[in-house]
């Protein structure tokens, strides 16, 4: 008799072996979530360092303000009128925004995109030869209230597909902490087992049923696009920074345009240009710009 999805045995490839991933594939598998170390996933603490100065000089160029790790901006910030939607519409005074397209910035953040752990991990929930990049983007966050409300902006990422969802991830998450994730620091908050109800958040029990992610700096959170997220408020003095690489199946739109706006040759210079490029989508076939299929002609 052939055996139903469900009970068919989870296929571990032999590098995840070799690196010990099978704790956190079972998590991932029961919980739709895990916290990986840096003793497992390999960057280095000094690289930690850089991402981080380079996000706070990224910050300072976007703002006009300073910022400092253990204060958080040292002048007054206000958000411009909404053009556009926005995680923080309701946010009554600015304590995070994002930082995009974190990919064209250096290669430290193309090398960070690519862990090969990071990687493993994500194409074990959404597919070894369908998985790419949606997005390369970094949540700076500082002391405040509100954050996302009463709701703490829990979601699923692959809110926008319609249901019903599979088993297999539609989409895939990381969050790299490059500062300590505690509950009142504004950690991730998220409902365990969700990505197994295969819907959309209901309200307010995902409210009531959330668990703070707390790791320390260094770690990477990595999470199935049906796991029922969102993150809690900062209540203490300081920043969070974070940098989300997001991955979807090859079938899913992409949140930042890689594969038509990427500048190409910055691909070359990262750790893995040919795992870059993959995951860019450079050599796929969708979206099709121009006519890219044979037409016959008179012979």
């Amino acid at each position: 008799m052939r055996e139903s999805v469900a009970e068919q045995p989870v296929r571990i490839s032999g590098f995840a072996k070799e690196r010990g991933l099978e704790p956190y594939l079972l998590q991932l598998e029961m919980d739709g979530l895990a916290v990986v170390p840096p003793e497992v996933h390999g960057v280095s603490m000094d690289r930690i360092d850089e991402l981080t100065e380079r996000l706070l000089d990224r910050a300072r160029a976007l703002t006009g303000c300073e910022f400092d790790l253990a204060q958080g901006p040292l002048q007054t910030l206000s958000f411009p009128k909404a053009t556009a939607p926005s995680l923080t519409a309701d946010d009554p005074a600015p304590s995070q925004f994002l930082i995009q397209q974190l990919g064209s910035l250096h290669r430290v953040f193309r090398d960070l995109a690519i862990n090969p752990v990071a990687v493993e991990l994500i194409r074990s929930m959404i597919g070894r030869q369908v998985t790419r990049f949606s997005s390369h983007n970094s949540f700076v966050k500082w002391q405040g209230e509100h954050g996302y409300g009463p709701s703490l902006g829990i979601h699923a990422d692959q809110n926008a597909m319609p249901l019903p969802w599979g088993r297999s991830a539609l989409t895939a998450n990381t969050n790299w902490c490059l500062t300590d994730y505690t509950k009142e620091g504004g950690a991730l908050a998220y409902v365990p087992g969700s990505h197994r109800f295969g819907s959309r958040p209901a309200f307010p029990a995902a409210v009531n049923q959330a668990r703070a992610v707390e790791a320390p700096r260094g770690s990477v959170i990595v999470f199935h696009g049906a796991t029922w997220h969102g993150a809690y408020p900062k209540l203490t003095e300081g920043m969070r920074i974070s940098v989300a690489n997001y991955y979807r199946h090859q079938m899913v739109t992409s949140q930042e345009d890689i594969q038509n706006n990427f500048d190409r040759s910055l691909a070359d210079d990262c750790d893995d240009p040919a795992l870059f490029r993959e995951l860019a989508g450079f050599s796929d076939t969708f979206p099709y710009q121009s006519q890219n299929q044979r037409v016959p002609t008179v012979a």
